[in-house]
């Protein structure tokens, strides 16, 4: 997938996994991984800013095989950006397809 149609819908992706229940960031990677290829280095730095914008929140569970986890839940605040990206997401994702498949004809403009 294009690196640029990544990076512009992965503030949404993230908001909405982690709203669907607490996770650690590795299994945000997995889940998301499912159906968006990414690189674990990029969602530390997406939920760190998310944790400074109030967006989410931390705390510590212990682990069975290793150092506590770090989850992350969403704060009131999160799950507003969340709507709002989604309704953002919704309405330009129309505006695409409206524009792709008006255009299906092959015409060129050259």
């Amino acid at each position: 997938m294009n690196v640029q149609f990544k990076k512009g819908v992965l503030d949404l992706c993230v908001l909405a996994v982690v709203a669907e229940g607490d996770c650690y960031g590795y299994e945000l990677v997995k889940r998301i991984s499912e159906n968006i290829e990414i690189a674990e280095g990029t969602i530390y730095p997406l939920l760190r800013k998310f944790q400074n914008e109030g967006y989410c929140e931390t705390y510590l569970t212990e682990s069975s095989g290793g150092p506590p986890r770090k989850y992350y839940r969403l704060t009131v605040a999160g799950r507003r950006m969340r709507d709002q990206l989604i309704a953002e997401w919704t309405k330009f994702s129309k505006s695409v397809d409206t524009i792709i498949t008006a255009n299906k004809g092959g015409r060129s403009n050259g």
